[in-house]
């Protein structure tokens, strides 16, 4: 094991004996405290990643069952959340549309239809993206699995390798798709592995129930001005010498060809896909739990024969949540149970005394979106700054809805700024078409574009909506 392994591995366990030498503040029980330095430790274990994430949660887990925090039943408690079988069934989707390719299909007939100009290029992607976003909870699978093997082809295609050729279309378009998917990402629920995970937090810190069809309501103003914003930006700010691309809807046109015409798998797909899309939207109306509805669509995938039970069993994505989603969950709800989240929110009480909830608001969001320059997952971040956060807003007087919505957005778009922010941060960076300058450049004005957007946007809609 090399010094840098074993750095990483030793952190998280100074990190828990320096907090369990702390004698627990007035007003928490020592099981309160003891399982919220496991918690800690487990979030520096995510930060410096000495094992796979759902490794080191899974120590965590047994860690808080070891020591008595928890029972066993309420360590394991966690797996049994109905938001933890709604990510797993969300990568489910996500396996189907990379089997059956539908995913490509729909990218490829984007571009055929809209592909002529490099601009209305990178719009066809986005759009295939967004398509796939509400199914495809990994953006790792969704911009790196589908898309990113397409722009290679289109890039290659017009002789746009990195280095001196990068500019004349390559870099635009992987820009442009990976900015994308941060917007696609923050639109839906089920766009991004974390977003789960602030939906089952903003129910244990601030008491309020998230729902799938709530989300994308919240998102849909600030989200669509955001999404159509973003590639135009993106063009302006990379400048692609090639301006035309006629050569894309032909790649298009011969891809399409290759595929033949929709097959058996694909159609019924596309009909699991509307219909759990129509039932997330209308559940409030139908009284059909979102998770429910997609352990449907997993359950009519696997009698049409859309995904086998290899395939099931075969998705590691799925099962990897499972464990870490899981045991953030389990653990965040004996934090709850023990009452530390209600001590931890009576005691940021005097760190916001005096603040108009509106003040208090703006900053800490903005504090908790630009952190993520400190961080390289999404899900880390999360489980390390969300409760905190919340808390703190809540106690100020921001209404708990609109808090948790808010902190879930920002939660995808503040990986915009660097290389390292999200995983298909180092697919796209690494392909070598954007150089680490640009990406930092352009991402932090695409950060601050985002933050006008869904604030000035975003407020008096949400005003609309009643929800503060």
């Amino acid at each position: 094991m090399d010094a840098k392994r074993v750095a990483s591995a030793i952190i998280p366990i100074i990190v828990f004996l320096i907090l369990y030498a702390i004698p627990a503040p007035s007003g928490v029980a020592f099981k309160a405290w003891l399982l919220f330095a496991i918690f800690v430790a487990v979030i520096a274990g995510l930060i410096f990643r000495p094992l796979p994430m759902s490794a080191v949660v899974l120590i965590g887990v047994v860690a808080s069952a070891l020591s008595g925090a928890l029972t066993i039943g309420d360590a394991l408690a966690g797996f049994a959340d109905t938001t933890v079988w709604l990510i797993v069934s969300a990568y489910l989707f996500a396996r189907a549309f990379l089997k059956t390719r539908l995913g490509e299909r729909i990218a490829w007939m984007f571009i055929k239809a809209i592909g002529k100009r490099t601009l209305t290029l990178g719009y066809a992607l986005s759009l295939t993206d967004l398509v796939i976003a509400p199914g495809t909870p990994s953006n790792t699978a969704r911009a790196g699995g589908i898309l990113f093997p397409i722009i290679r082809s289109i890039a290659k295609a017009y002789d746009s390798e990195p280095g001196p050729t990068a500019k004349r279309i390559g870099n635009f378009l992987m820009f442009n798709e990976y900015q994308t998917t941060l917007v696609t990402g923050a639109m839906f629920m089920t766009g991004m592995a974390a977003n789960p995970l602030v939906v089952s937090l903003a129910k244990q810190v601030l008491k309020v129930e998230i729902s799938w069809a709530m989300w994308f309501l919240g998102a849909i103003v600030p989200g669509f001005v955001a999404f159509f914003l973003v590639p135009l930006i993106v063009y302006f700010l990379t400048r692609p010498e090639i301006k035309e691309s006629p050569e894309a809807p032909k790649l298009a046109e011969k891809s399409l060809k290759e595929m033949g015409p929709l097959k058996r798998e694909e159609k019924v797909l596309i009909f699991v896909f509307i219909l759990a899309l129509a039932l997330w939207i209308l559940s409030e109306t139908v009284k059909i739990n979102a998770t429910t509805t997609a352990l449907l669509g997993v359950a009519l995938m696997l009698v049409t024969g859309v995904l086998s039970w290899q395939d099931v069993l075969g998705e590691r994505g799925a099962w990897d949540a499972l464990v870490w989603f899981g045991g953030l969950v389990g653990m965040a709800a004996g934090l709850n149970k023990l009452g530390f989240m209600k001590w931890m929110a009576e005691s940021t009480a005097k760190y916001v005394s005096g603040w108009a909830w509106l003040t208090a608001f703006i900053v800490l969001t903005l504090v908790y979106f630009y952190a993520h320059y400190f961080m390289a997952s999404m899900t880390a971040h999360v489980t390390a700054f969300f409760p905190p956060f919340a808390a703190v807003m809540a106690t100020a007087g921001a209404p708990p809805l609109l808090v948790g919505l808010m902190l879930g957005y920002m939660s995808n778009l503040n990986a915009a700024m660097t290389h390292y922010g999200t995983g298909p941060a180092p697919i796209y960076f690494g392909a070598g078409y954007v150089d680490i300058k640009e990406w930092w450049a352009y991402g932090l004005l695409i950060s601050i574009i985002h933050i006008a957007v869904w604030f000035v946007l975003g407020f008096p809609y949400w005003k609309f909506l009643g929800l503060y």
